[in-house]
């Protein structure tokens, strides 16, 4: 059975109700790059009544049950799974995401919103024995977990609906009421979000979607009643909204130039797999990943064998109409970015990189490319191309290879593929990220584990629970006995 077409527009949500106060917003076909639909526009007015409704809302979020909250995040997971095919051709469409990797887009929906949902009814804290010293004898404490209030989320356009439910569905798990701003290229992940959202008993407030331009969007990071920002996105974007925010809590996730190292005890069907997973890692949704291949370092040993497969597994891949099943690689977000990627590769060649495969851009389409030999001071090596490009190294000492990885100003995360056990417990001491990834690439991520950087890779963990922890703040009792 076909999935459904989009509607011929979209509204947005205030309030936790749908308005279409205009149809200013156009949404595109990345692929053809035709009109796919409209969607309400939110001008400032809208925003800041947006956020006074998520005031009003605060103590009925924070009154409600546990079984309530998990009863909400139930509902989105039924419904999720009843739209599925609805949600992927919509993201699809939106992000010019390959169909295939869009419906695992859908699949990491409908998981985050139930883990969500587990997790809503274990708002635990802990009893703290305070008779530490005989002036605090007779005294106890304990500490539970509360709300922190209105949350303001901003969400990018790589992943519309997983990002925007990394930010959602903890906040509905412990009671704090959003408002949301999507990415203005790809909002209708979010918005249908939102349509479910309506279907439920929330409080009136509990949520507003509004779709907004960023220059119209500033009382998302500044305005005062607002209790924490999430926002995730560029770094130029990401530090300044910090700078910005006032008292308010922040947490960043802004992306890096992910690493994989591949040392010499792989061989056989080590190497075989390694290839598989590092062509993933590269080429998955055209690259538009924060945690994407980027560079890869591997062992003189190898390096030959290994680059040479690589390039072999990367001409193989299709590339073309999203919609199509057999696409691996399908357009960029826009033309302006494929413009801005093919002038970094072309720019590192004429710098004496070689150009292995691909290198070529047609429109927003840019072919999967490897390069070698790219210097560490052209854009290539050292910012985050955020597409479908990867660069080769080579290395003999294990320690210059963690140097490598380490040599970024992001640290996200970094794959290493080996068999030696002390070189995983050693990697895991000295790269400068957020997570380590043994036996695959950096890409990797599953929505319950703590995900976040270091260095210019942002502030603070996602993950359900871990997102969970900081939209909470803790709450202290004291007992003395007599």
């Amino acid at each position: 059975m076909a999935a459904p077409a989009l509607k011929a527009s979209y509204p947005l949500y205030l309030a936790n109700e749908a308005k279409s106060p205009n149809q200013d917003l156009v949404v595109t076909d990345k692929f053809t790059g035709e009109v796919a639909t409209r969607v309400a526009q939110a001008d400032a007015a809208t925003i800041s009544a947006g956020i006074a409704a998520c005031v009003e809302a605060t103590e009925p979020m924070a009154r409600m049950a546990a079984y309530e909250r998990q009863a909400v995040l139930a509902h989105c997971v039924t419904r999720f799974t009843e739209r599925y095919d609805e949600l992927a051709m919509a993201l699809c469409i939106e992000a010019g995401k390959p169909i295939r990797d869009s419906r695992g887009e859908v699949t990491r929906l409908i998981d985050t919103f139930r883990i969500a949902a587990e997790e809503s009814v274990r708002m635990v804290g802990e009893v703290q024995p305070l008779d530490i010293s005989p002036r605090a004898k007779g005294y106890q404490g304990m500490w539970k977990r509360v709300p922190i209030g209105p949350c303001s989320f901003v969400s990018p356009f790589n992943f519309p609906l997983n990002l925007a439910a990394h930010k959602i569905a903890p906040a509905l798990a412990v009671g704090c009421p959003f408002v949301m701003k999507p990415a203005s290229r790809t909002p209708l992940g979010a918005l249908i979000i939102g349509e479910v959202l309506a279907e439920t008993d929330l409080p009136k407030g509990a949520f507003s979607i509004l779709p907004a331009h960023r220059e119209g969007a500033d009382l998302f990071t500044t305005d005062d009643r607002l209790k924490l920002l999430s926002f995730t996105g560029s770094p130029d974007v990401g530090w300044d909204l910090k700078a910005r925010a006032g008292k308010k809590k922040v947490v960043l996730e802004l992306g890096g130039n992910a690493a994989v190292i591949v040392d010499e005890t792989i061989s056989g069907a080590d190497l075989d797999d390694a290839v598989e997973r590092i062509i993933f890692g590269a080429f998955y949704q055209s690259g538009q990943s924060c945690i994407g291949v980027q560079r890869i370092v591997i062992h003189a040993k190898i390096y030959d064998e290994l680059r040479d497969r690589l390039v072999a597994k990367t001409k193989t891949l299709i590339a073309g109409d999203p919609k199509d099943e057999k696409t691996f690689i399908g357009p960029m977000i826009d033309v302006k970015e494929a413009t801005r990627l093919d002038n970094w590769i072309q720019a590192a060649a004429a710098g004496g990189a070689r150009i292995l495969c691909g290198g070529k851009r047609e429109g927003a389409m840019l072919e999967a490319t490897l390069v070698e030999g790219v210097g560490r001071d052209a854009k290539l090596y050292a910012e985050e191309a955020f597409g479908p490009v990867a660069i080769l190294s080579r290395f003999e000492d294990f320690e210059a290879a963690l140097d490598e990885v380490n040599d970024s100003k992001f640290g996200l995360q970094a794959g290493l593929f080996t068999r030696d056990l002390f070189r995983m417990l050693t990697a895991w001491d000295k790269l400068d990220v957020g997570g380590v990834v043994i036996g695959d690439v950096p890409s990797y991520r599953v929505d319950n584990m703590p995900y976040g950087g270091v260095k210019d890779s942002g502030l603070g963990r996602e993950g359900v629970k871990f997102a969970m922890e900081d939209m909470t703040e803790i709450r202290n009792l004291v007992i003395r006995r007599r």
